[in-house]
């Protein structure tokens, strides 16, 4: 059924989504407050970040650096950083970067910001937490805004990903990724352990019939 519904309501809700994000919109959480540019991924239609944003507080991230990987608006590196994490963000969106500077400064907080396709422009660098709300629908994006959304046709944004992953894991971090039942999780994770990598899910949530899930991601541990 709700495949259905989604095939049904599909056009419609993409000509209303982009006439509503052909402009500048404002997202809020709490006290945190951001406007979230064209081209940005929207929080506001997706359920994503705003469990992410809840799971944020949970962690123990005071003094502990903290990256967001692919930071869109970057309210989570905002939230993370009120928290007292030391914050890196980073976006291959120059448009996103512009407005989180904006952003970081109406919330008063101090945030590294980083231009970087994934861990290109992070070499040598280590984070006690880091955090990813990745684009998992299997399709190329022919635009910088799709990139949010879509991971190749043969998921090479996870192919990159979980290739590079390793070297900025250890002992002692704490990586975490949100996927919903849409995407297709068991290739997602085949991807993961290709690269030596498992994933745990720590939390699973439903919202508005949609049920997401968190998982950790660690080095897989061999047993002979």
């Amino acid at each position: 059924m709700r495949a259905i519904l989604k095939k049904i309501t599909g056009p419609f809700l993409k000509k209303a989504s982009a006439l509503y994000l052909s402009k500048p919109r404002k997202y809020r959480y709490k006290d945190i407050s951001v406007w979230v540019e064209p081209s940005v991924f929207p929080p506001f239609i997706t359920i994503s970040t705003k469990l992410l944003l809840e799971f944020t507080e949970t962690l123990s991230i005071k003094n502990r650096t903290f990256l967001e990987l692919g930071c869109g608006c970057g309210i989570i590196s905002i939230l993370a950083s009120k928290n007292g994490a030391k914050v890196t963000a980073t976006d291959i969106n120059p448009t996103a970067l512009e407005a989180l500077k904006k952003n970081a400064e109406n919330n008063n907080v101090s945030i590294d910001i980083l231009h970087s396709d994934l861990f290109e422009n992070l070499k040598k660098r280590t984070f006690d937490y880091i955090i990813i709300n990745p684009p998992y629908y299997p399709k190329n994006p022919s635009s910088i805004a799709e990139n949010a959304w879509f991971c190749g046709e043969n998921f090479e944004y996870f192919e990159k990903l979980f290739s590079e992953l390793p070297g900025y894991l250890n002992d002692s971090n704490e990586v975490y990724m949100i996927l919903s039942e849409d995407c297709k999780t068991d290739h997602i994770i085949t991807i993961a352990e290709k690269n030596n990598l498992s994933m745990k899910c720590i939390l699973k949530k439903s919202v508005f019939k949609e049920v997401n899930f968190i998982y950790r991601i660690e080095k897989r541990i061999n047993h002979r």
